[in-house]
């Protein structure tokens, strides 16, 4: 799901896969990186997945494949969110804790401004005033020319009112996100404060995941469409720590 949407194949358990992208290929990313586990029995026509899986067999040394593309483009669009299995959070280091999926309990407060971190396919930093599901109805609606059918994003926690004073007083007061000017932020958010018409503001082309901190996600990780969606609620602080306390410290 994060840096690139692919399907893959892979002889390698979750723990081994988040090592591999990170510390041990050819192709390995510095910073963090997000996927998922798929039910191997699923098939779609527009994956080939039936002629590739036989090619996942262990090198001549017995070594397990690592990976094998099945596919790179729209792959988020012709998946069925029913065969996701378990949500994966990496480190830049390559430790990784397990998400599982639940009900998502609304937590709606009317008139609050949240930025939202659009994931795959798209990757926009998004200030909006909808809730954590009105937004997926929103950005997934076929009438959104801004939007994607599906989608997969979080919500990022921190008080932005709090911090739009904080400016006001500090104007070299560095923002919890690096990729987001201070003034661009306070601008967005009176801008949506003030017009009642208007719901949502992009702040930056790219949510720039691998440089926000996993401590900031508020709620989880969603998988949204106009018919159904997936939620991985993110575990506390204290579950983190003793789940991966390797994990947690670099969050």
């Amino acid at each position: 799901m994060y840096p690139n949407a692919a399907l893959v194949g892979s002889q390698l358990s979750p723990e081994q896969f988040a090592l591999h992208y990170t510390s041990g290929s050819t192709r390995s990313y510095n910073g963090k990186v997000v996927f998922c586990e798929i039910d191997p029995d699923y098939r779609h026509p527009y994956f080939d997945i039936e002629s590739i899986i036989g090619e996942i067999r262990p090198h001549a040394d017995g070594r397990p494949k690592a990976t094998k593309f099945i596919s790179s483009y729209r792959v988020l669009e012709h998946l069925d969110f029913d065969v996701i299995r378990s949500l994966y959070l990496t480190s830049p280091d390559g430790h990784c804790i397990e998400l599982h999926d639940a009900p998502y309990v609304s937590r709606h407060k009317v008139g609050v401004i949240r930025l939202y971190a659009e994931i795959a396919p798209l990757r926009m930093l998004v200030l909006s005033n909808y809730d954590f599901l009105q937004f997926s109805t929103y950005i997934t609606d076929p009438r959104n020319r801004k939007g994607a059918g599906k989608l997969f994003y979080t919500q990022i926690d921190f008080d932005i009112p709090e911090f739009v004073k904080a400016y006001e007083r500090d104007p070299f007061i560095q923002p919890p996100i690096a990729t987001i000017h201070p003034s661009s932020l306070r601008d967005a958010f009176m801008e949506l404060r003030d017009n009642s018409d208007k719901h949502t503001k992009g702040l930056c082309l790219d949510s720039a995941m691998d440089r926000v901190p996993y401590r900031l996600v508020r709620h989880g990780f969603m998988f949204a469409s106009q018919q159904k969606y997936k939620f991985f609620p993110m575990p506390t602080y204290q579950e983190i720590e003793k789940m991966n306390f390797r994990f947690w410290r670099q969050m």
